[in-house]
């Protein structure tokens, strides 16, 4: 029995309605049983993570620091068991694993080695009307964060949010997705190793009955990664407490291919970036344009080396099986719909589609209001368009407001098009760099959320703003008083046009 006649059989993954369970995408067999967490369970979880985040807070920095690298250390010890895990419950190649696993650790390196400077106290330079005061900004965890993970990236992805808000000193509340509750355990509760005093971070397992209990729990911020129709749902709940929101949705992650660009490597990017994961990632390459020069020699590279690459079981397959039996008919619509709009297939067709496994499927001709153009697949389709002009290129990557991540490949100007996009993200002459960038902020705009994870950004966003300021002398100039002398305003207003007028 496959997983997806067995997907059908037990809808949701519930076995009863205490507990539920994950199962390999590729076979069907059941990875683990979880008991879900009921909401009145999500409220004592944080309740006693209120009380762990006062005490996390109190270790101070460094010795935060200290016990997230431990964390870092236990993890990259584990790695090739780890690596198993996802593969088994998430369904990608090992190699597809154990490089998420790296860039999660390198996410957690650069937050516990920086977050103090990004955090700590920071002084303002006196003015004109301050010159008696000294002035500090300062950072404050906002007590215990909840994030609601996802399965597609089931380490990297949530782990961006939760070590951020570890790192700037918060206790969390860590809600794994139903399809891959191991692996969210695994990598959580190895937290407990290195902090063993007080439940810092927890892992609440269960379905939407949880996530929704999470959501409205009185959180001082909620992480949420996963679709847009959910993301409705949780804000509407937020907004009940007026709990503010980190928001990572959909893509529509385009490719620009100019007329000086490597076209060899720009095809190898945009297969690893469009069909790793079996096309499951947020800020994988979906549609791709290419300037008329450029557009001959790239689709010959890409179609040659896509005819190379096969959806299977363990390698050497290139990649793994589709983990949601619903993304499977997205695929296919999407397909069937471009075609029946005169699209052709030049490489696979729906013929590549044989569940849980779609070999690559490359479409070109798609109009562009067609869904493969507009709504994300979330699998192993490219689309490609010949342009005429770079300026064409950037309209049409623009005209989607799914804006989380693209990637240019130019020689002579990537930057200059790379910051014409509207997106929240972009790799020049690469893909998806801007993920292995520990310290680089990681987030889209418009349909594709908002706020960030990773780097400076993703701190700052799990941490309120304080200001002090500490009056050090009396002011020549008193302003602030009903009892301050006559000609105070007079002389703050000359030096006011002294200081601004020039």
């Amino acid at each position: 029995m496959n997983r997806m006649t067995l997907a059908a059989e037990h809808p949701g993954q519930i076995a009863d309605d205490a507990t539920f369970t994950s199962y390999d995408p590729a076979t069907g067999e059941a990875v683990a049983t979880f008991v879900s967490c009921p909401p009145d369970g999500v409220t004592a979880a944080v309740e006693r993570a209120r009380v762990a985040a006062d005490w996390w807070w109190a270790l101070g920095w460094a010795e935060r620091r200290s016990r997230l690298l431990a964390w870092k250390a236990w993890l990259a010890g584990h790695i090739d068991e780890l690596t198993k895990l996802v593969h088994r419950e998430n369904g990608k190649t090992h190699s597809e694993a154990s490089i998420e696993i790296i860039g999660a650790l390198e996410v957690l390196d650069w937050a516990a080695h920086n977050a103090r400077d990004v955090l700590g106290p920071r002084r303002l330079r006196r003015r004109l009307l301050t010159t008696n005061q000294r002035t500090t900004v300062e950072y404050r965890p906002y007590g215990v964060v909840g994030a609601i993970g996802t399965w597609n990236w089931p380490v990297f992805t949530p782990m961006g949010a939760v070590v951020s808000a570890l790192a700037a000193g918060n206790a969390v509340v860590f809600k794994p997705s139903e399809l891959t509750p191991a692996v969210g355990a695994f990598w959580a509760e190895a937290f407990g190793q290195v902090v063993p005093e007080q439940p810092v971070l927890q892992v609440v397992q269960g379905l939407a009955e949880t996530g929704a209990a999470l959501s409205s729990a009185g959180l001082g911020k909620l992480s949420f990664v996963g679709s847009e129709h959910t993301a409705h749902r949780i804000m509407a709940t937020c907004a009940e407490k007026l709990t503010p929101l980190v928001l990572e949705l959909g893509g529509k992650d385009a490719l620009i291919v100019d007329d000086d660009a490597d076209v060899g490597a720009a095809a190898d990017a945009a297969l690893w970036s469009g069909l790793g994961n079996a096309g499951q990632t947020c800020v994988g390459i979906e549609r791709i344009y290419v300037t008329e020069p450029a557009y001959d020699a790239f689709l010959s590279a890409l179609t040659t080396r896509a005819a190379e690459i096969r959806a299977g079981g363990p390698e050497p397959a290139a990649y793994g099986p589709m983990v949601m039996p619903a993304q499977v008919d997205v695929v296919r619509r999407h397909v069937t719909d471009a075609l029946a709009r005169g699209a052709t297939a030049v490489v696979g067709g729906l013929e590549s589609i044989r569940a849980p496994f779609i070999d690559p499927i490359v479409l070109v001709d798609v109009p562009e209001d067609a869904p493969a153009n507009t709504e994300e697949t979330f699998g192993p389709l490219l689309t490609v368009a010949r342009v005429a002009t770079i300026d064409e290129a950037v309209a049409r990557v623009n005209a989607s407001d799914l804006g989380l991540g693209a990637a240019v490949f130019s020689r002579s100007r990537g930057v200059e098009i790379a910051r014409r996009l509207r997106t929240g993200m972009t790799s020049v002459n690469s893909v998806m760099a801007f993920a292995a960038a520990g310290g680089a902020p990681f987030g889209g705009v418009g349909r594709s959320g908002f706020g960030r994870v990773h780097g400076a950004d993703g701190l700052r966003e799990f941490a309120w703003v304080k200001t002090i300021a500490v009056q050090q002398f009396s002011s020549p100039i008193e302003l602030m008083s009903f009892r301050r002398r006559g000609p105070a305003v007079a002389i703050a207003k000359k030096l006011a046009r002294l200081v601004h007028s020039r």
